[in-house]
């Protein structure tokens, strides 16, 4: 790669240099040729006459007038050019040194005159321009040429699906395509990744079903069993232990489902069910206010809205269980009130911290990992997969929980 964009370089400086060594050598020969046209148009316009426009002076008294005053401040010896009067001098040594020769060339007639200088810078700034233009393009499409097999690898790259790499697709980004260069190791390393991911994606799917199976199974068994409990001759208490055991084995079921849909990336059409959102914060809260026991704080539910969500209820219930649980559960006693709000378009759950620090208590892995078994990091999952947002404001005294829909 890399040589081929040198050389595509250099082709392209090597076009350029003799594209503006034409141009200059054009130049130059056409004012060669304009001066003496010009020249010998002077010449035939005082035709028979001839005078000459170049002449030579020894005495200041015999220069034109315009030139002695000049010649009087005894110059040094060079060229010298009068613009106005239209003459270039040469003073050379005469053969007295102490005095000086006038060489003096009346240009009258020969340059051009200003409107022809404007012209003429016209159309060399016109020269200039196309050859600018034509080196760009020139410089654009060399190398586009010189980097086409890595455009060709993006490509191919782009339309491959990792989840689903077939036998053509191994084919588009097989690395002897590319060429035994910087292009070619890319498309090796890319075609190995990609190898590498198919088999991940294909292990994962595996066992994405196997697990599926092998969870559900033992969750049904569980279900059985209860509803022939269910059946018996039971004591008060011992009913609601067994209502308790069904109410978590039903939460446990949908749970396992919800996180096998999430692994296989497929929906099947759970997430777009209405639901009213009050109801499932209260559920949270009688499931999680166990660990309020001993700590004497307060719970302010502020009911602004009666909102309806649409998504899945039961990951919008295990972001909400997540969320109650880390208020309650980090809130110390007497570091109360734990508020919840509920508005029309969001759920705000507030709560003070009860360590000394900000970091004793929210540091990232223990923020994570608390709360309905998988914590914050499952509730972000979960808020994206429904199209809803999840933010965490930690300051010095408060944490503000945001859940918005």
């Amino acid at each position: 790669m890399r040589t081929r964009v040198a050389i595509a370089f250099a082709l392209c400086v090597a076009v350029l240099s003799v594209a503006w060594g034409v141009a200059f050598f054009a130049a130059i020969r056409l004012s060669e040729d304009r001066v003496m046209m010009q020249q010998l148009q002077v010449a035939a316009d005082s035709y028979p006459s001839l005078t000459t426009n170049l002449r030579g002076y020894t005495e200041i008294s015999s220069l034109p007038e315009s030139l002695r005053g000049w010649a009087q401040t005894h110059p040094e010896e060079g060229m010298y050019e009068f613009s106005a009067e239209e003459f270039h001098v040469a003073v050379i040594p005469a053969e007295n040194e102490m005095q000086r020769a006038y060489v003096v060339f009346d240009v009258a007639g020969i340059e051009a005159a200003s409107s022809e200088d404007w012209w003429l810078l016209l159309v060399i700034s016109g020269v200039v321009g196309t050859l600018g233009f034509l080196g760009f393009g020139l410089g654009v499409f060399v190398m586009r040429r010189a980097i086409a097999p890595v455009v060709q690898l993006a490509k191919a790259v782009a339309d491959i699906d990792p989840e689903k790499l077939s036998a053509e697709d191994r084919k588009r980004i097989e690395a002897s395509r590319f060429g035994d260069d910087e292009v070619g190791l890319l498309a090796g390393t890319i075609e190995v990744t990609f190898e590498r991911i198919s088999a991940f994606v294909e292990r994962e799917r595996y066992f994405t079903n196997s697990a599926s199976h092998e969870l559900r199974t033992p969750i049904t068994v569980i279900m059985g069993a209860l509803e022939i409990l269910e059946q018996s001759d039971l004591s008060l208490a011992d009913i609601k232990a067994l209502n308790r055991v069904a109410r978590a084995t039903h939460d446990m079921k949908t749970m396992i489902e919800m996180f096998l849909c999430l692994a296989r990336e497929t929906d099947d059409g759970w997430y777009d069910e209405q639901f009213l959102v009050i109801p499932l914060v209260s559920k949270a809260m009688e499931q999680q206010r166990y660990l309020l026991r001993g700590k004497y704080l307060d719970v302010n539910i502020d009911e602004l809205a009666n909102p309806t969500v649409r998504g899945h209820p039961q990951a919008f219930s295990i972001a909400v269980n997540n969320l109650v649980r880390n208020a309650f559960e980090h809130t110390l006693g007497g570091q109360g009130p734990i508020s919840i709000r509920i508005y029309p378009r969001e759920l705000l759950v507030t709560n003070q911290l009860g360590g000394d620090t900000v970091e004793d208590v929210f540091q990232p892995d223990v923020t994570l990992s608390h709360g309905y078994g998988l914590g914050l990091g499952i509730v972000q999952r979960l808020c994206e997969r429904n199209g809803w947002l999840f933010s965490l404001h930690v300051d010095e005294k408060h944490v503000i929980a945001r859940l918005s829909w």
